[in-house]
């Protein structure tokens, strides 16, 4: 036993002799060492630096058309059939002649609550009409566009804001919390943030079934801020999702300015750091918006990957009926969006200039658009609310006893009171 120990003492001195003898002949060049740690892939440097917040310098804004509709870079033309972009148009126009009425609306008392799209309504049917009607749509609560794009009709928003008995949702949301099965658009929440990790698992279920769809999710740069936001992203470039990650950059979360809101270049610029294929677009161009979201839901199911879109707009309606924009911005800023840059108007100058429509057409549609929303808006007044019953019923698929005892309580509560709960007004 002790000679086997010297035996192998004596080998790992001979080896030990023969890498120094190879060290000696070949010296270490530091200059060619490549880190090998497992969270980066860089190079190693031998002087101090740190990195500037904005290593690259302004992402760039895509734009096909300027603020007059005049088209670029040709070869960018989306090359859209006249019945499309007047079909972009009228939806665009649609939508805000909804806003204007359900706005008034809630002003007068008929509604609780109301948040437009003025603005945005660019980034709503440039997004929707490059998409197929398969993929799933996760929206935050100002994408009502995409769904009038898809089909949703005046009487379902309406019956939505007024909660009537024929809500989708059966009148247990608040206003504008639209969501419909059949066109693949899942129901809004309220709290912040929160469709973005459930559109990177939804993103995930697409892909394990390869199904040739994306999954769209729809959020702004306020909610960029939550922490939601960075678990959706990461999950998604690491699971390899094909998932669209559309942020509205409309200036503003709810009061906060962006230039309070983050210090770095906007959200495109935070694409990279999570390993997503980014591009910044000009939201208040309707083909830049198609363009820039139809190549990527393209690579998105070919190469299943996420994407990150960052829309630059700009919200010129308040964040809500809830709030008082003027206190935090001037009217002279909001005008300039309004009369200057305004997705509907840059619309509207290509077309002219097309002649595909003038001041005959104008006139005709705006008089005819607001007949269809008035006919929807004072159908769904006339409506009754749902039956009361429906409150307790698609929590569980046979009611609890818990939620029995609740519904009893209720009942009984409304008889003791019924001078304060008109009946009448509910379905039988």
């Amino acid at each position: 036993m002790h000679g086997f120990v010297n035996c192998r003492s004596d080998t790992f001195v001979f080896h030990s002799l023969i890498l120094q003898r190879a060290l000696r002949q070949q010296p270490f060049d530091s200059s060619a060492e490549k880190p090998q740690f497992p969270g980066a892939s860089a190079e190693f440097i031998d002087h101090l630096e740190f990195i500037q917040p904005n290593v690259i310098s302004g992402i760039p804004v895509y734009r096909v058309m300027d603020r007059q509709g005049q088209i670029i870079n040709p070869s960018e033309d989306p090359q859209l059939s006249k019945e499309t972009v007047l079909n972009f148009y009228q939806k665009m126009t649609l939508l805000n002649t909804m806003d204007r009425i359900l706005y008034e609306s809630q002003r007068q008392g008929r509604i609780s609550f109301y948040m437009t799209n003025y603005g945005e309504e660019g980034t709503h049917i440039g997004s929707a009409a490059a998409l197929d009607p398969t993929d799933l749509v996760f929206g935050q609560y100002r994408e009502a566009g995409v769904l009038m794009y898809r089909g949703f009709p005046l009487d379902l928003f309406m019956a939505q804001c007024y909660a009537n008995a024929d809500d989708l949702g059966k009148g247990r949301q608040m206003p504008v919390h639209y969501g419909s099965k059949d066109l693949n658009f899942v129901t809004i929440s309220s709290p912040l943030a929160t469709q973005i990790p459930q559109a990177a698992g939804a993103a995930y279920a697409v892909k394990r079934e390869n199904a040739n769809r994306v999954v769209i999710c729809y959020f702004g740069e306020g909610a960029a801020s939550e922490g939601d936001a960075h678990a959706g992203f990461n999950f998604s470039a690491t699971l390899e999702c094909p998932l669209l990650f559309f942020c509205r950059n409309n200036g503003y979360a709810i009061s906060t300015p962006t230039n309070e809101q983050y210090r770095g270049d906007g959200i495109a610029a935070r694409g990279p750091g999570y390993g997503l294929m980014s591009i910044r677009v000009d939201g208040n161009d309707v083909f830049a918006v198609y363009n820039a979201t139809k190549e990527a839901r393209r690579r998105a199911v070919a190469e299943n990957q996420p994407f990150l879109i960052e829309a630059m707009t700009y919200r010129i309606g308040h964040h809500s009926t809830s709030d008082d924009s003027s206190a935090y911005r001037s009217v002279d800023e909001v005008n300039y969006w309004d009369k200057q840059d305004h997705p509907i108007s840059r619309l509207r100058h290509y077309m002219t200039a097309r002649d595909w429509w003038g001041e005959d057409e104008e006139r005709a549609w705006r008089k005819q658009s607001r007949k269809l929303v008035m006919e929807a808006f004072e159908k769904a007044e006339r409506r009754l609310k749902p039956h009361p019953d429906l409150m307790f019923t698609d929590v569980y698929e046979e009611m609890t006893p818990q939620i029995a005892k609740q519904k009893d309580a209720m009942w009984r509560h409304v008889q003791q009171y019924k001078e304060h709960y008109p009946l009448d007004l509910y379905e039988k």
